[in-house]
């Protein structure tokens, strides 16, 4: 069974910093994209980073270019978030996913599983 669990959010000052984990179980990571998404009360679900395992490949959007860092550990089966200078407009719920198509990236339709969410609250 496919499983996806984040953890790693809290409340946090504008300017602070959180670490995002996303363990995963029954699938290996080859050849898929794993995906951090979030979504803030009353807006869509937007992509925030993604990772292709097969080459390391990341992308980000735009509003977390240069703050935000995505990584994998493959032997633990975990991608992490490393979020920095954190503005309140990065208040939302954070959710990992996994795709097995690699051009998945961003649109979260083409995300098969997703994990249950952690909250991230920046306070200015």
């Amino acid at each position: 069974e496919v499983q996806l669990v984040e953890s790693g959010g809290g409340l946090v000052q504008a300017g602070g910093s959180l670490r995002l984990s996303c363990a995963a179980s029954g699938f290996t990571f080859d050849d898929t994209a794993i995906g951090w998404f979030r979504q803030a009360p009353g807006k869509e679900r937007e992509g925030v980073s993604c990772i292709v395992s097969s080459d390391g490949s990341t992308y980000y959007a735009d509003s977390v270019k240069g703050r935000f860092t995505i990584s994998s550990d493959n032997a633990k089966n975990t991608v992490y978030l490393q979020m920095n200078s954190l503005k309140p407009e990065d208040t939302a719920v954070y959710y990992c996913a996994v795709s097995w198509d690699k051009s998945s990236w961003p649109n979260p339709y083409e995300y098969d599983y997703w994990g249950q969410g952690t909250q991230v609250t920046v306070s200015s």
